[in-house]
C-alpha cells in the first residue's frame, strides 16, 4: 500500500469525504434537489416492474380476469406469469450494448417505448394470446430500461447519497407493487372487463414521463469520458456536485478518479468484453456473488409469495378474494416501509451486517410458517392459518432489509466501469431465469405436495445464509471507483495512487490560490 496521499485515499471514504461542503445537503441546495427529481425520474423504472409482478397476482384474484380468459390453469397460468421474463430474455442481448453504445439515457427511451406499446396492447387485448404478447412486450422494454436507469442512478448521484439512491432504485418496486395492489382492489367491484383493463393502462404511467422527461436526465459522465467527451462529462458533475464549479477540489477527485479508472481497464485487455467477466480471479469473485444474491432474490420463498399469494392463502383455506386483495395491498405497504428503512441504513450499518440478518431472519421465520401450513394442512387449525400470515409479513420484513435495497446498488458497485453494463445484464438475466423457473414450478408444485413444498425453501435458505457469510464483501464507505476496484488487489493499489496523485496536486493549486488572495493573508 502507498505512503502519503495515496494512504488516505485506501482509508475508505476519507479519500473524498473531507472533499465533500459540508453545508451542501440534498434539502438546502437548488442544484442538488434538481438533481434527485432526476434520479427519482429514474428509479421509477423499478415501480413499472413491481406494479407488473403485483398485477398478475392480483387478476387471478378477480373472477372477470378469470373469466374472460376462461379461467387459466396450469402450463397456461404459468406461461402467463413467465412470459414477461421470457420478453427480458429476449431483451438482454441487445441491453448492454445499447446503454454502453448509444448511452444511459437513449436506452431508458426506447425500454420506455417498449413498454408504452405493451401496456396499450394488454389494455386492449381481446383473447389471451393478444394478452400474452403484450406481456412480452412490457417484458423487452423492461430489459432494456431496467439496465441503464440504475446505471444512470449510481453513476450521476452526488457522492454521499449515492449508496442510498442506487438502494432505493428496487426498493420502489415495491411502489408499483402497492398501486398496482390497491387498483386492482378497488377496480375489483366493477362488473365488467374495465375491472382488470385499467389496471392494465395504469401501468404506463412511469413511461409516460419517462418518455417525455428523460432528455432532460444528466447523462452519466463516465460514459461520456469513456466516448472521450471530457469536458461535457466535468461539466455535469461541476453543474450538479459543486454548483458549477470545475475547480472544486471534490469535481476533480472524482472526475480524475473516473478517467483514471476507464484508462485503466481500457489499457488493460482482459478488463473488456464478455470474456473479462471471468478473466482474473477477481472478476469471477464478483459474478460468483452477483449470480448467487440474483438466484437468491428470487428463490427465497418469496417467489411463492408474489406470484401465487393466492395460491398460498388457498392452502391455508383464506378463498374469499377480496380478503387476499386486502392482505396482498397491505403487504406491500409493509415492505415498502421496511425496504426504504433498510436503503438508508446501508451506510451506516455496512452491506454485509445487513445481508446477514436478512438471511438469518429469513430462514427463522419461512420455517416457522412451513410448521404453522403443516399444522393447518393436517389439524385444520385456524390459529396455524393465521400464524402463517404473520410469519409471511416477519419473513418479507428481514427479506426486505437486503434483497430489496441491496441487490442492485451492490452489484453496480463491485463492477468496474468497463463491465458494469455487461455484469449488470448478467444480473438481469439470472434473475429471469430464476422467475421463469418459479413461475412454472411453484404452482406445480404447490398443487401437488402443498405445505410440503416450503421444505425445499427451508433447505434453500440455509445455504444461502452459508454463501453470504463466507463470500460478502463489506463496501461501505468507499467510492464507486474504489468499490469497484476492491477485488483486483494490486489495481486498486494503482487506483489509489493515481487518483491521490491527482487529489494531492488539486490540493495545492487549492492552497496556492488561497494564499494569494489578501483577504484570506488579512
Amino acid at each position: 500500500m502507498a505512503v502519503g496521499p495515496a494512504a488516505t485515499v485506501g482509508n475508505s471514504a476519507d479519500g473524498f469525504i473531507h472533499l465533500v461542503d459540508p453545508n451542501r445537503k440534498w434539502y438546502n441546495n437548488k442544484r442538488l434537489i434538481i438533481l434527485h427529481a432526476w434520479l427519482v425520474l429514474l428509479l421509477i423504472t423499478a415501480s413499472t416492474n413491481g406494479y407488473d409482478g403485483s398485477l398478475m397476482n392480483s387478476l387471478q384474484s378477480m373472477g372477470q380476469w378469470t373469466d374472460f380468459f376462461h379461467n387459466p390453469q396450469g402450463g397456461t397460468l404459468g406461461l402467463l406469469n413467465a412470459i414477461q421474463n421470457i420478453g427480458s430474455l429476449a431483451g438482454y442481448p441487445f441491453a448492454p450494448y445499447l446503454s454502453d453504445g448509444i448511452g444511459r439515457r437513449p436506452s431508458i427511451w426506447i425500454g420506455a417505448v417498449c413498454m408504452l406499446a405493451g401496456a396499450a396492447l394488454q389494455t386492449a387485448c381481446m383473447n389471451i394470446h393478444q394478452f400474452i404478447g403484450a406481456r412480452f412486450l412490457l417484458g423487452f422494454g423492461l430489459s432494456i430500461a431496467s439496465n441503464a436507469a440504475p446505471m444512470l442512478v449510481t453513476e450521476v448521484s452526488y457522492p454521499t447519497y449515492r449508496p442510498q439512491f442506487t438502494s432505493l432504485y428496487n426498493t420502489l418496486w415495491y411502489s408499483g407493487n402497492i398501486i398496482a395492489s390497491w387498483t386492482a382492489f378497488g377496480t375489483a367491484n366493477i362488473n365488467n372487463h374495465w375491472s382488470w383493463r385499467i389496471p392494465s393502462l395504469l401501468q404506463a404511467i412511469p413511461s409516460v414521463f419517462q418518455f417525455f422527461l428523460i432528455w432532460f436526465v444528466p447523462e452519466s459522465p463516465r460514459f461520456l469520458i469513456s466516448k472521450g467527451k471530457e469536458q461535457q462529462a466535468l461539466h455535469i458533475l461541476a453543474y450538479y456536485h459543486a454548483d458549477g464549479d470545475e475547480q472544486d477540489p471534490l469535481v476533480q477527485y472524482e472526475f480524475q478518479e473516473i478517467k483514471t479508472a476507464i484508462r485503466m481497464d481500457q489499457e488493460t485487455q482482459k478488463n473488456v468484453g464478455w470474456k473479462a467477466l471471468v478473466a482474473t480471479k477477481g472478476n469471477r469473485r464478483r459474478m460468483l456473488i452477483i449470480v448467487a444474491i440474483a438466484w437468491f432474490s428470487q428463490w427465497s420463498g418469496n417467489g411463492l409469495v408474489s406470484y401465487y399469494l393466492n395460491k398460498v392463502f388457498d392452502t391455508i383455506g383464506i378463498t374469499d378474494h377480496s380478503i387476499q386483495l386486502l392482505i396482498t395491498g397491505i403487504l406491500a405497504i409493509w415492505n415498502l416501509c421496511w425496504a426504504v428503512f433498510a436503503s438508508f441504513q446501508v451506510e451506516r450499518w455496512g452491506r454485509r451486517f445487513l445481508f446477514l440478518t436478512s438471511g438469518a431472519g429469513m430462514l427463522l421465520f419461512f420455517t416457522l410458517q412451513t410448521i404453522c401450513s403443516a399444522q393447518y394442512a393436517i389439524h385444520k387449525t385456524q390459529s396455524a392459518a393465521h400464524a402463517v400470515i404473520a410469519f409471511i409479513f416477519l419473513f418479507y420484513a428481514f427479506y426486505d432489509l437486503a434483497f430489496t435495497p441491496l441487490i442492485v446498488s451492490y452489484t453496480l458497485e463491485i463492477l468496474p466501469y468497463s463491465l458494469r453494463a455487461k455484469g449488470f445484464n448478467v444480473f438481469n438475466f439470472t434473475i429471469s431465469v430464476a422467475l421463469i423457473f418459479n413461475q412454472y414450478v411453484n404452482p406445480i408444485a404447490l398443487k401437488n405436495i402443498a405445505w410440503k413444498y416450503y421444505i425445499v425453501y427451508c433447505a434453500w435458505l440455509a445455504f444461502e445464509l452459508a454463501f453470504l457469510y463466507f463470500f460478502i464483501v463489506e463496501t461501505k464507505g468507499r467510492t464507486l471507483e474504489e468499490t469497484a476496484a476492491l477485488f483486483d488487489g494490486e489495481e486498486l493499489t494503482q487506483l489509489q495512487q493515481a487518483t491521490a496523485a491527482v487529489v494531492s496536486e488539486v490540493r495545492h493549486e487549492d492552497y496556492d490560490e488561497k494564499s494569494s488572495d489578501p483577504g484570506l493573508k488579512a
